[in-house]
């Protein structure tokens, strides 16, 4: 059964973002050379963003567009031919609807880690993510939460796990 073009649209919006997070990710990965026992990222990138909300607009939904701030820390650790990494990326900033000209908060934490071999190309990805975009007055809140893993295996997707959940509250 096909989904509404709703939830299609906010789980696409969702998955850009998380897109452009674990892209942050990887380019982490890729500077850690075998010489570096650690390396710490502590920065703050800016995003121009736009996508569909459903809560907002009292229910009708509309498009919310802005910049969001997001403060990435991430820690990478090379331990022999294995790189580990734990990260976090704090989204904030405010978004307008085109509309109705209200003004959404955004706020939330991803927390995760990511393992990988230097020899066979194993590589694994756990993270949490919330993500809320606060409005004015009550029902028209978008609230994310996901859960996800992938194991890969040489070129081989192993295990991909993703739960992810849209609610407007």
């Amino acid at each position: 059964m096909d989904k509404p073009a709703h939830v299609q649209t906010r789980r696409q919006t969702m998955k850009r973002i998380l897109a452009l997070l674990t892209l942050a990710t990887v380019g982490m990965v890729a500077s850690v050379t075998a010489a570096q026992a650690e390396v710490t990222s502590n920065e703050q990138v800016s995003l121009a963003f736009a996508g569909f909300v459903p809560c907002a607009n009292g229910g009708a939904g509309e498009i919310l567009s802005g910049t969001i701030d997001v403060h990435n820390l991430i820690t990478s650790t090379v331990d022999g031919n294995n790189v580990s990494e734990q990260f976090q990326f704090q989204p904030h900033g405010s978004m307008v609807g085109a509309i109705t000209g209200d003004t959404y908060r955004v706020t939330g934490v991803t927390k995760g880690t990511s393992t990988e071999s230097l020899q066979n190309g194993q590589y694994t990805l756990t993270y949490v993510n919330n993500f809320q975009l606060i409005g004015p007055g009550p029902g028209n809140n978008l609230l994310v939460h996901e859960i996800a893993h992938m194991t890969i295996d040489g070129d081989d997707v192993v295990v991909q796990h993703d739960n992810l959940s849209i609610d407007c509250k």
